[in-house]
């Protein structure tokens, strides 16, 4: 039995006490080891211990009580440092793949409902008509035909052929007579606030205009001038060459104007691409106006008006 452990100095104490004794026993032999060439062992039979007689155990006086060891407070066992959990790496997120955008379904048209066909009451049977005997008809007595006296057919007096009057012959074709011809027309200034337009409203009669008949009905073109009086007015004769037969080869243009301030002509009525001339209405039979040996044809009238470069005076 242990009293007490010294871990510095102290021995162990044993308690008094006798040998115990045992049977005799058969020790194993000690076991010489040694190495052969080859590196293996070699195992020798147990040897036979020899048997002794039991030894008494010698008496020993009393052991004094062995001094007990002072009591040391008790040491305190080291702090141990704070165990930390391992730090865990940070987890890394997942990398996940891109994400596709969702396939649209495709959007179908409503399906529309299948149309019932109407549901429409039964037929009935067609009620048939009662079969009756036949009958028969009564039996009238023959109706005879009334009988008249014949008649005579009324007589008609002949019918006469309308008589139509002769047919008088048509009368020869007279050819109309070639006459002279003569031209007159109206020349005109137009006012200053209408220029550029189509217009004779406050135009007034323009004096010493010229104007140019030109008639190419032969080889070489006939040009005659005429030039406006007071009243604007002009009449050309025409050459003696020229006659109503060839009137429509003939033109009157606007030529030249006097007035400084009213000089550049305008095409109303065709003045600057040549007017065609126009018949004037004949003389009335039984008038007492003399018969002219010419026909008279009328154009225009024709206008100028201010330039662009001069100023219309303010009102």
């Amino acid at each position: 039995m242990i009293n007490a452990i010294d871990l510095d100095h102290l021995t162990w104490t044993q308690a008094p006490h006798h040998a115990p004794t045992y049977p005799p026993t058969q020790a194993p032999a000690p076991h010489k080891g040694g190495h052969h060439k080859g590196g293996g062992h070699h195992h020798k039979a147990p040897t036979v211990a020899p048997v002794h007689p039991p030894v008494k155990a010698p008496v020993h006086p009393p052991v004094k009580a062995p001094v007990k060891a002072p009591v040391h407070p008790p040491v305190k066992a080291p702090v141990k440092a704070p165990v930390h959990p391992p730090v865990k790496a940070p987890v890394k997120a997942p990398v996940h793949p891109p994400v596709k955008a969702p396939v649209k379904a495709p959007v179908h048209p409503p399906v529309k409902a299948p149309v019932k066909a109407p549901v429409h009451p039964p037929v009935k049977a067609p009620v048939k008509a009662p079969v009756y005997p036949p009958t028969k008809a009564p039996v009238k007595a023959p109706v005879k035909a009334p009988v008249y006296p014949p008649t005579k057919a009324p007589v008609q007096p002949p019918v006469k052929a309308p008589v139509q009057p002769p047919v008088k012959a048509p009368a020869p074709h007279v050819p109309v007579p070639r006459k002279m011809v003569a031209v007159r027309g109206m020349v005109y200034c137009k006012a200053c606030k209408y220029r550029g337009i189509d217009t004779l409203t406050s135009a007034t009669p323009l004096q010493g205009a010229v104007v140019l008949l030109t008639c190419k009905n032969t080889k070489y073109p006939l040009r005659v001038k005429s030039t406006t009086d007071k009243n604007g007015f002009f009449f050309i004769m025409a050459p003696k060459t020229v006659t109503t037969y060839g009137v429509h080869k003939c033109r009157v243009t606007l030529l030249a104007s006097k007035n400084p301030k009213c000089n550049h002509p305008t095409n109303l009525h065709y003045g600057v691409k040549g007017a065609t001339l126009l018949p004037t209405p004949k003389t009335p039979i039984g008038s007492k106006l003399p018969t002219l040996p010419f026909d008279v044809y009328t154009v225009g009238p024709f206008a100028y008006e201010a330039s662009k470069k001069t100023p219309c005076p303010k009102a």
